[in-house]
């Protein structure tokens, strides 16, 4: 194998031009023979015995060459690569020179995109807005709410069914008469108001009684899947119970079913400390992302589409990967959302190529500051990982390999030196609407609604 030629192109690709000798080619046509001579079958030659004299003769001189090329391409490609020190992205495209092909061998063009030289713009000093954290008693009453949202107990009410309410009913759906696929089930727990359902059929069971039942007019949404949308359908429902949330109490009895703290107040406390981190973390990546968004703006390099698409692929197979882990398979997914893979993947270029900006960057200061992790650096990321997820640190080194630990200690060392750099100004956090919203110390509103005293009455008994 000899690189001829190696010619740089638009766009971040390069032509490399191949010699695959006469040597080379005859070892592979020699692969290409014993690979096929079972296949061939020749007068007076058992299987797999003939000659390749004898078959060459027959077929002619050139019947190995088209598969020889096959098995000597592939090495010649890896080897010329290597040999010419390239940083390649993706899959070449390849074409044979002046399309000869004889026992002295062939040429052959690989065009290939390669990794861009990056020009970094300016990345120290800039400037990034960080939001003031502000954590509201309203805050922390929503998170208890949550929590006792997460508690509340069901128990069967003999009324008319409200939104919010949990339904079990028994359903069947017909369209002109005849029952349609995947439109029944039995003892199926719905709950009232959260649109899991098509639009119109939650509306229609709010009022109904257990034991009662109800046919519902029901028409599909036109961008439902293609047997069922825009149709008008009738579903016939049993309502079989109805039940409804019976939420706990929030006192210290609460404090001490769903937490480690002993009162209300130090659930209280714990909770605004909680929401105060969470917030705190969610302005770090923010001011990071703003900081790291402008020194990408600022590169120069021409990226080729490869890499595009490359990353195009990486955000489907992720998105694909959540969707297993909430137990809903993709085909699945894209029937009812009308989305193809084709569509999916041209929609991302635009974020696919925001983060490409954002990857080279990163590298380019990588290699600007001369960025690098030692093994106790390492050691120390493994440590602190385990002890966040609670794992053993050998069990977690079997999952997670070294050279994965180390590039985002030095990833992480980039962002660094630019945010360290930066100017970070402070941002006041927009102003909530609604009354009562102020943080925990501030002065409220004057003006309060009866109700709105009165729940702060109970909320300061429960206290």
């Amino acid at each position: 194998m000899t690189v001829k030629n190696v010619e740089k192109l638009e766009k971040s690709r390069v032509a490399v031009t191949v010699e695959v000798g006469a040597e080379e080619f005859e070892a592979a046509v020699a692969k290409a023979y014993a690979k096929a001579r079972n296949k061939l079958s020749i007068p007076g030659f058992r299987p797999g015995k003939a000659p390749r004299k004898m078959i060459e003769k027959l077929y002619g001189a050139g019947v190995f060459y088209s598969d020889a090329v096959d098995i000597a391409l592939p090495e010649a490609y890896t080897q010329a690569i290597g040999q010419s020190g390239l940083d390649v992205v993706g899959y070449p495209e390849i074409e044979i020179v002046d399309d000869k092909i004889d026992e002295n061998g062939f040429t052959f063009k690989a065009t290939v995109a390669v990794y861009p030289e990056v020009k970094l713009g300016e990345y120290k000093g800039l400037t990034a807005e960080k939001e003031e954290i502000k954590v509201s008693a309203d805050d922390v009453k929503e998170r208890l709410n949550e929590m006792a949202e997460r508690n509340a107990r069901l128990v069967s009410v003999d009324r008319k069914a409200k939104k919010g309410d949990i339904a079990v009913i028994d359903f069947e759906g017909f369209d002109n008469g005849e029952a349609f696929e995947g439109g029944k089930g039995e003892n199926y727990e719905l709950e009232l108001g959260s649109g899991s359902f098509v639009p119109g059929f939650e509306d229609q069971v709010i009022g109904m009684k257990a034991g009662e039942e109800k046919d519902l007019d029901i028409t599909f949404p036109e961008d439902y899947h293609k047997d069922l949308a825009g149709k008008k359908v009738v579903f016939h429902v049993k309502a079989k119970e109805i039940k409804c949330k019976e939420l706990p109490k929030l006192d210290d009895d609460f404090a001490k079913d769903v937490s480690e703290y002993d009162t209300l107040k130090e659930l209280k406390d714990s909770i605004k400390r909680e929401i105060t981190e969470q917030r705190e973390q969610s302005a770090k990546y923010a001011v990071e992302n703003e900081l790291m968004e402008k020194v990408a703006a600022n590169i120069e390099c021409d990226i080729p589409d490869a890499l595009i698409d490359e990353q195009c692929a990486r955000f489907l197979e992720e998105f694909k990967q959540r969707l297993q882990s909430q137990g809903i398979p993709y085909d699945q997914y894209c029937k009812m959302t009308n989305m193809d893979e084709a569509k999916f993947l041209e929609e991302g270029k635009e974020p696919a190529t925001r983060q490409v900006r954002m990857d080279l960057a990163v590298n380019a200061i990588i290699k600007e500051e001369k960025l690098e992790a030692t093994d106790e650096e390492v050691e120390k990321q493994y440590n602190d990982l385990a002890e966040k997820y609670s794992m053993d640190v050998n069990e977690l080194k079997k999952y997670l390999d070294a050279m994965s630990v180390r590039t985002q200690i030095i990833r992480d060392k980039a962002i660094s030196v630019v945010v360290d750099s930066a100017k970070i100004e402070k941002k006041k956090a927009p102003k909530k609407e609604a009354e009562g919203e102020a943080a925990e110390g501030e002065e409220k509103p004057a003006k309060k609604t009866a109700a709105k005293k009165s729940a702060k009455k109970e909320e300061e008994k429960a206290e």
